[in-house]
């Protein structure tokens, strides 16, 4: 079905002008004209929200205080031998009564500031910036309503741990606030004051990443959370002006990330294992693709990177690719959970098209969904509002 989908959407786009031989536009041109309506429609939508942070609701379960982001692992649930024990673990099985509340509200913080950072540079109207900025303010400069730059709350496990590394990955809905803000920044409402101090908050929490015990656990961990505490990094790195941080994380794709997790056929063994091997696959493949995004420069093209056993991140979309251009074709089990919801319109797919000019990978983004519901998928898909990763 979804092939056959695909196949409508290409006639579709050859018969508007939508390809970029028949028109002439760059794939960045293209996208922003399928976004359109839906990203004014969302900052539209944002304009009437008001600022929710983590002081607007806690759990008695955190051992954090008022201003400490809090959640709890996915996939911990009540022992039926011990129902008032420690939690057990049921690998890629959602528990629905954990505490997600700050997960909620940062994937709404970012999803606003991503929708406001958007229609901005597609209209360069103020109104967007003087919005955005009062959020910013509550989550990163007022002391009432604040976050600490810290995750030493995240994915606590009842009767376990208060606080685990694995928690980190939470933050990745904070790279497009960091992204909208250089977007945003060039307007004369967003104050250099105001700027100033958000970025000392995403530095200190970038040291945190670097030298806490959870933070430097995360780093080495050998799957999709190394990639992502290294995209996450990266992301608020690029915000921060912090070139050093930026050199070493392209050295680290290069010599550890890329090398240590994908197959010489393109695949990631380790997401494959687990028993949500689709989502997964797809989820460090968005990673590492956005870690191409944020850090390749002229000098180091991490997009054209390649290991001497033939590893690169082009690979990586061929092999994947298939199965989302025709999800029949995936011989492996299908995911435990959420197996339905995807695929999406994949960050990956966007910006592969653009960097190697595959008109089929741009083809089959622009028909997926472009904004989902599913609150699983969402918490994977942190690049939500491509327009202002270009």
């Amino acid at each position: 079905m979804l092939k056959k989908m695909i196949a409508k959407t290409f006639v579709l786009f050859i018969c508007t002008g939508f390809s970029s031989v028949a028109s002439g536009q760059s794939i960045e041109q293209q996208a922003e004209q399928i976004l359109r309506k839906q990203v004014l429609k969302e900052a539209e939508a944002a304009m009437a929200l008001k600022p929710v942070t983590v002081t607007a609701v806690s759990s008695p379960r955190s051992a954090g205080g008022k201003h400490d982001f809090f959640s709890e692992a996915d996939y911990f649930w009540p022992n039926p031998k011990d129902p008032d024990g420690p939690y057990t673990e049921r690998d890629g099985v959602t528990n629905p009564d954990n505490f997600t509340e700050h997960r909620k509200a940062m994937i709404r913080f970012s999803k606003l500031i991503g929708a406001l950072a958007s229609a901005y540079k597609m209209t360069g109207d103020d109104q967007y910036v003087q919005q955005a900025i009062r959020h910013l303010k509550a989550w990163f400069i007022d002391p009432e309503t604040l976050m600490n730059p810290n995750l030493m709350y995240a994915q606590a496990v009842k009767g376990r741990q208060t606080g685990r590394n694995y928690g980190i990955i939470d933050t990745i809905h904070l790279m497009e606030i960091a992204q909208g803000i250089l977007v945003m920044e060039k307007s004369s409402l967003f104050g250099k004051k105001e700027a100033t101090k958000i970025k000392e908050w995403f530095a200190r929490y970038i040291l945190w990443l670097n030298t806490s015990k959870p933070g430097l656990q995360e780093k080495n961990i050998k799957n999709n959370h190394s990639t992502c505490w290294a995209m996450q990094v990266a992301s608020f790195a690029k915000l921060c002006g912090d070139k050093s941080m930026m050199d070493s994380l392209r050295l680290r794709y290069k010599t550890v990330l890329l090398p240590n997790q994908m197959a010489t056929d393109g695949s990631f063994p380790l997401e494959l294992a687990r028993t949500k091997p689709y989502g997964y696959s797809i989820f460090n493949l968005d990673a590492m693709v956005m870690l191409c995004q944020i850090l390749s420069t002229p000098e180091d093209n991490l997009w054209d990177f390649q290991t001497n056993d033939g590893k690169s991140i082009e690979k990586g979309i061929q092999y994947l690719y298939p199965f989302i251009a025709d999800k029949d074709k995936w011989a492996r089990s299908p995911d435990v959970m959420y197996w339905e919801n995807w695929p999406v319109a994949q960050p990956f797919l966007l910006f592969g098209a653009n960097k190697f000019s595959q008109s089929n990978w741009f083809h089959t983004w622009a028909q997926l969904d472009h904004d989902p519901g599913v609150e699983e998928v969402i918490r994977n898909l942190p690049v939500r509002h491509p327009l202002i990763w270009f």
